[in-house]
């Protein structure tokens, strides 16, 4: 048998990028598949956000591994659209097992004090109150299962501090406590709740201008090859970045029954920055 088989996993964030890695890896171990993604641009972030057809995209790539999956375009922020699918969802799956709260923005690297209102609470609403928002519509349904595991996508900036991102930092701190916290509430129920961390990850949400301005200031248009020889120098490891499947073995592991044991965990995947 594999890992998840019978087993329904809610995925925010899931149209591309690591979310769609952890639905497509979910799925080929045997899982059905939840997927949400605001599939839409917020107007703070300085990369492009998934399209609808990266939607589409994450629903062909797990039905062609013989998985059920659903798929719908909702706001993390919107508290009671995502508690209307979920609940829709897991009603027709039959339930929901595992939770992956993935959903997450990356701001403009920018001097503390010059970052508006409108960035502040675009960040701290999608990065910690979605997280929240996941959690409170889904908890319920663990419970109802018996238990099962939330996997709560944080940062290694949610372990330590960086100029310029205050607001991103925040948030991914803020995470930590809300792990913990589910962690020790519903932990008597069944549920577990962890954190990943990781470094930079070869994503969208990294490889891009905003991201090589934040690890090279000094330079007037540092590309790719200028944040690789910074990063790297954040590490111990001889790599500039992580890759996706580097953060979905660890995401799967902690919601796996190999981590049975594990709750209130925040998992560094690193490259060992957080102790150099």
């Amino acid at each position: 048998m594999s890992r998840f088989d019978g087993k329904v996993a809610l995925v925010t964030g899931a149209a591309r990028g690591q979310g769609r890695a952890l639905a497509e890896r979910l799925a080929r171990e045997g899982a059905s598949i939840i997927a949400v993604d605001l599939c839409e641009q917020v107007d703070t972030v300085g990369y492009p956000m998934a399209t609808p057809a990266d939607l589409e995209e994450t629903v062909r790539a797990v039905e062609a591994l013989g998985a059920r999956i659903t798929a719908d375009r909702v706001d993390v922020r919107d508290g009671a659209a995502l508690a209307a699918a979920v609940e829709s969802r897991a009603a027709e799956l039959g339930g929901i097992d595992i939770v992956l709260a993935n959903a997450g923005i990356a701001g403009y690297p920018q001097g503390s004090l010059s970052i508006g209102d409108d960035e502040w609470r675009n960040m701290i609403d999608i990065n910690l109150t979605g997280v929240w928002n996941t959690c409170r519509c889904a908890v319920p349904r663990l419970v109802e299962r018996g238990g099962g595991a939330i996997v709560i996508t944080s940062s290694l900036a949610g372990l330590k501090g960086y100029p310029n991102i205050p607001h991103y930092v925040a948030a991914k701190h803020a995470l930590v406590g809300l792990t913990r916290s589910l962690a020790i509430e519903f932990g008597a129920e069944g549920v577990r709740v962890n954190s990943v961390h990781p470094t930079s990850v070869a994503t969208e949400m990294v490889l891009n201008d905003g991201c090589y301005r934040l690890f090279r200031p000094d330079l007037e248009n540092p590309d790719r090859e200028d944040f690789a020889a910074a990063s790297q120098e954040t590490h111990l490891l001889p790599k500039p970045w992580v890759e996706i499947e580097d953060v979905v073995n660890c995401v799967l592991f902690l919601a796996s029954g190999e981590a049975r044991s594990l709750t209130g965990v925040a998992l560094p995947v690193d490259l060992g920055a957080g102790i150099k």
